[in-house]
């Protein structure tokens, strides 16, 4: 169990902000930090990895006191089992593939090393500095370096906000696969609603430096229930009328999937809007979220 209790003083750009967060995280759990920018969802992880210290509250994992402003305990971040990925990747440019996963590596678990580059498909790239590889490439070695140590938690600061639609979702399988593989309890921070609801099996939406909700993400992002035997979520590409009905063509991972909508749902959806796709039987519905 991580149970956080902070509060943290901070400048935005809107002018100061009082970040106040209560939370408690079960261990092997994907929790989603979901909000605008300037909302507090970087200094949460901050906080957590001890690179920013809280100005009050306290911060316990399984019971150990990692921050207590009133007991003057603040764990030093070597002594943190955290596994942090930032959003620009932070390699070594001078190490290889290898070396930058190794960094931080006792030298006796080589064989873990090993196991993390199957894993991430990086066999043949292990010699390649950070230079030599795609964006795709770079955050799966940030992934790996992560994961090798067996961390208690791992930290995700929008790991995939600077990379297209195919290689975005080809990585979120990667992270549920190593979520699940290395059982990890992992805290994201993402602004991308299919991301949240794809991974996460919670989601805490942060407003003006506060918890304004939080529940599972289907709970949180729809404003009323639908039931039914498939839900999927994607954005709205294009909508044209084709004689007597509307077609809604969407984008739900990499694929294109067309849904039949009447003339007033037609009117109340936009381009570029993100909705869900259910169905109970074989007539979609489209709600928004």
């Amino acid at each position: 169990m991580i149970e956080i209790d902070v509060k943290k003083n901070l400048q935005t750009a809107n002018g100061p902000m009082c970040l106040s967060l209560k939370m408690n995280l079960e261990e092997d759990s994907l929790y989603a930090v979901f909000g605008k920018s300037g909302a507090g969802k970087t200094t949460l992880l901050r906080m957590l990895a001890g690179l920013t210290s809280p100005d009050e509250g306290s911060i316990r994992v399984n019971g150990q006191v990692w921050y207590d402003r009133n007991q003057k305990i603040n764990l030093k971040i070597k002594h943190r089992n955290i596994g942090y990925v930032f959003q620009d990747y932070a390699l070594f440019p001078n190490m290889t593939v290898l070396q930058n996963i190794e960094y931080s590596l006792d030298k006796g678990n080589k064989s873990l090393s090993d196991d993390i580059i199957e894993v991430f498909n990086l066999e043949k790239l292990i010699h390649r500095k950070p230079d030599m590889l795609s964006g795709g490439q770079r955050q799966r070695v940030a992934l790996a370096r992560a994961l090798v140590r067996k961390p208690h938690i791992l930290l995700l600061d929008e790991p995939l906000s600077a990379l297209d639609n195919e290689m975005r979702n080809r990585l979120q399988d990667e992270i549920l696969h190593a979520h699940k593989e290395f059982n990890v309890t992992t805290l994201l921070v993402s602004h991308d609603i299919p991301e949240v609801f794809k991974l996460s099996d919670w989601v805490y939406v942060l407003e003006d430096g506060e918890i304004s909700k939080q529940g599972k993400p289907y709970d949180v992002f729809t404003t009323h229930k639908i039931s039914g035997k498939f839900q999927f979520v994607g954005e709205i590409l294009k909508i044209e009328k084709d004689g007597y009905v509307n077609i809604v063509t969407l984008m739900i991972g990499n694929s294109l999937v067309k849904v039949i909508a009447d003339e007033e749902e037609a009117e109340s959806f936009h381009i570029g809007e993100t909705v869900i796709v259910s169905s109970k039987a074989f007539n979609p519905i489209l709600s928004k979220l």
